[in-house]
């Protein structure tokens, strides 16, 4: 199976080439994610000897996360899966996230400005995927769901946000959190040939990002 996959869901912007189980990677962080994204997917199939119509599908970081980043992710696959008439495979940012963390329990979560996080709980199944315990919300940190057992590692710029607001709130039920982690395409990958193979793969007009929140923007208006 030959998977490229691409996420641009935070500060950090990544393209992965997954054939057969290896990985190979660009991963950079910055603002240049319009710039960059392309020449990095021409450079990662270029090291790996593949073009485009060889492979099986496009994996991407569907969201949440990053309003403008989600765009130009979504924007990206849709063109080169209707060039080379490739399925796309939707992939949580989120889960790949915590897809990146070695443990059985994982907290993921985002810093979704105005004083909220986009979050997600996700446990490790049988096959190594991190698979979403609930829904993926965007909450403010204080409303954040406390899991009936212990044990969870949180991740994510939202633990690096509001560490001290999280771990008051869940106490005893976290073990631990890991600073300055972002997800990564190579996770999207393992996702993404995880879920192509359940048969989840979709068109190339259904790669749409998952903002979570409708209201991209908040106005405030004085009386």
């Amino acid at each position: 199976m030959k998977i490229l996959a691409l996420d641009s869901s935070t500060e950090a912007c990544s393209v992965a080439l997954w054939t057969d189980g290896e990985v190979r990677e660009r991963f950079e962080t910055g603002s240049q994610h319009s710039e960059r994204i392309l020449p990095m997917v021409q450079e990662m199939l270029a090291e790996g000897g593949q073009v485009l119509t060889q492979l099986d599908a496009i994996a991407f970081g569907r969201g949440p996360g990053s309003f403008t980043g989600l765009r130009i992710c979504a924007g990206v696959v849709q063109g080169l899966a209707f060039g080379a008439d490739l399925p796309v495979v939707p992939v949580s940012s989120l889960a790949a996230l915590a897809q990146g963390v070695d443990a059985a329990r994982v907290l993921a979560a985002f810093d979704a400005r105005m004083h909220q996080v986009y979050w997600g709980a996700y446990i490790r199944n049988a096959q190594g995927m991190a698979e979403p315990v609930g829904e993926e919300k965007v909450l403010t940190p204080m409303q954040v769901p406390v899991p009936d057992d212990a044990g969870w590692v949180g991740v994510g710029s939202g633990w690096d946000q509001y560490a001290a607001v999280l771990t008051a709130r869940l106490k005893n039920r976290v073990a631990a959190w890991r600073a300055q982690s972002f997800p990564r395409a190579r996770f999207v990958a393992q996702l993404g040939a995880y879920l192509y193979e359940k048969g989840t793969a979709l068109k190339p007009e259904q790669a749409l990002p998952i903002y979570l929140r409708d209201d991209v923007a908040v106005k405030q208006t004085k009386l």
